[in-house]
């Protein structure tokens, strides 16, 4: 068996289409995530930023002033850093899809805003029309309406951001692809806040789909030069031609006694993420599922439409880890049947993917425990306590469903794991075992210089007895043959197991193994002749006559 070095073929058209189009999301800045860290985006390299802004926030200026209209701690320089509004540079509208769960059966229905149905396109020209039909009351009998954005541009942000009070930490985790799960501004029998915004694994829906051009607030293309690190956030080409990509959902839910929202932000660029029109659709569909009518029947909480947008995910995880599996399989039959030691490579790269898939599985499991553990404190007004306790065990057991889910996918990707680690370990082993046999044919042929040597080493000696000028060639030739033959006779007899006898035979039986050898042959030559001849190669009396 020969190893080769060489680095393993993948398909062109995908090696050709990641150089030019692969590309991953921002490196998540963990510390930025939440409302609970007290210093927002602030550069401590810089003394300007280490300056409190004490003022009282401006609401004078209105929703172009956000977030300081709101929040008077985020300065200039923090929303710089934040990238808040890296998104309007290149937007010229937004779109926002539109979608009621209504009282009080909890059926879905689409929105009909301002007389325009449930998609509205918001443009520089009409930024203040758009403000205006935010400010509009929505029907009493709206249960939660939820906006699905797609292209969030600056204006869009700052309108949502006054008109929902959102924390900028929503945007900013959302943009900059932080995970994050935190609840804000809790009101016993109220109201409050909470964010989610979860990166999730997800596989190209069709193969050979076709690609947007990357915008400008795409993360940069990463070089496929094999001297780069190992990025696991990248995109990744599977066997079959389909790829896998690093989804996002960032979803703001205000809940409220009298006005439930969920906001749904989506990233700019259409290129292999789930846009808002998508999800728009997905979400509509959850109203005809008999399972979710019963539950938006029993509950009056919105929080299950959160819940129910978070199975997108969870489809989405278990589509890819199937893609995978057929890949591991693939990579399996590779090791099995090639001798091609660059596999480790490739083990080793989707190792490492497993490893970063495994932290972000874990904070799947985290957002959904943050719902759980996280109930609605507007519900003491709108439910009875009979309501209440009820809705709340749905919850519970809901929760529950999507966690048992999770466990399952973490346990699939353990397996996977696990299968790689045994590939790696049977590639090293077939290269050890191919260097033990080039050591082991190395070694034989000692059998034959090794007697030659010694032998010439003898007769060389300055010994009377030995060079007394009586040895020919053929004296040296015969010692030679001999020395081989009993260094062949030993080997062979020390061998536990070989060509000759079995694991089982005894050191004596060892010993006798020339004898074992010549029958064999004398078999095989019986064999062969009886085959041939149809008779046994023995001598009758009547031969002999």
């Amino acid at each position: 068996m020969k190893v080769s070095t060489k680095k393993s073929n993948a398909p062109q058209h995908i090696a050709s289409r990641d150089a030019d189009l692969l590309r991953v999301v921002p490196y998540p800045i963990y510390r930025h995530a939440a409302p609970s860290g007290p210093w927002p985006w602030m550069n401590f390299d810089s003394e300007t930023n280490h300056m409190i802004n004490c003022d009282a926030p401006d609401q004078s200026s209105g929703w172009q002033g956000y977030p300081q209209n709101l929040f008077g701690n985020w300065t200039s320089e923090q929303v710089k850093q934040s990238k808040m509004f890296k998104t309007g540079s290149t937007n010229q509208s937004s779109t926002i899809y539109w979608m009621d769960v209504r009282e009080p059966d909890g059926s879905f229905a689409k929105s009909d805003v301002g007389g325009k149905g449930d998609t509205t396109v918001v443009s520089a020209q009409n930024l203040d029309e758009f403000w205006e039909l935010l400010q509009e009351q929505p029907p009493e009998d709206i249960r939660v309406r939820s906006l699905f954005v797609d292209n969030l541009t600056r204006p869009v942000l700052c309108m949502l951001g006054t008109k929902y009070t959102i924390e900028p930490f929503f945007f900013t985790s959302s943009i900059n692809w932080i995970p994050s799960r935190y609840q804000e501004a809790p009101r016993q029998g109220k109201g409050d806040h909470i964010t989610i915004t979860l990166p999730f694994l997800r596989p190209e829906h069709k193969l050979g789909s076709p690609y947007t051009r990357p915008s400008s607030t795409d993360p940069e293309p990463w070089s496929l030069v094999t001297s780069t690190p190992i990025d696991t956030q990248a995109s990744f080409s599977l066997h079959d031609g389909r790829m896998l990509f690093i989804d996002l959902l960032a979803i703001h839910m205000v809940r409220d006694v009298k006005e439930n929202t969920i906001i749904s932000y989506h990233p700019e660029s259409t290129w292999n993420r789930t846009s808002a029109k998508h999800l728009h659709s997905l979400i509509q569909l959850v109203g005809e599922s008999v399972y979710w009518k019963k539950i938006f029947h029993q509950s009056k909480d919105p929080t299950f439409l959160l819940l129910a947008i978070l199975w997108y995910a969870l489809y989405a995880w278990d589509e890819s880890l199937d893609l995978l599996y057929r890949h591991v399989g693939e990579l399996e039959l590779q090791v099995l049947h090639l001798d091609n030691i660059s596999l480790t490579h490739d083990l080793h790269v989707l190792e490492a993917r497993l490893l970063y898939y495994q932290s972000l599985l874990h904070s799947f499991e985290l957002s959904v425990k943050f719902i759980e553990t996280t109930p609605n404190p507007a519900m003491d007004s709108r439910a009875t306590g009979e309501e209440r306790r009820h809705s709340d065990a749905l919850m519970k057991k809901e929760c529950k469903n999507l966690l048992d889910e999770i466990d399952r996918l973490e346990r699939r990707r353990m397996m996977l794991s696990s299968r790689l680690k045994n590939a790696m370990e049977l590639v090293f082993a077939i290269v050890n075992t191919e260097d033990s046999r080039r050591m082991q044919r190395f070694s034989y042929l000692t059998l034959v210089f090794l007697p030659a040597g010694f032998t010439a080493a003898i007769f060389t000696m300055n010994v009377e007895e030995i060079n007394n000028g009586t040895q020919t060639l053929y004296h040296y030739a015969i010692t030679t043959v001999l020395l081989m033959l009993l260094t062949i006779y030993i080997i062979v007899m020390l061998q536990k197991q070989n060509w000759v006898h079995r694991r089982q035979d005894t050191f004596l039986q060892r010993t006798m193994w020339p004898i074992h050898l010549l029958w064999r042959i004398i078999l095989h030559i019986r064999h062969v002749w009886v085959q041939q001849y149809g008779r046994s190669p023995t001598f009758t009396h009547e031969h002999m006559a």
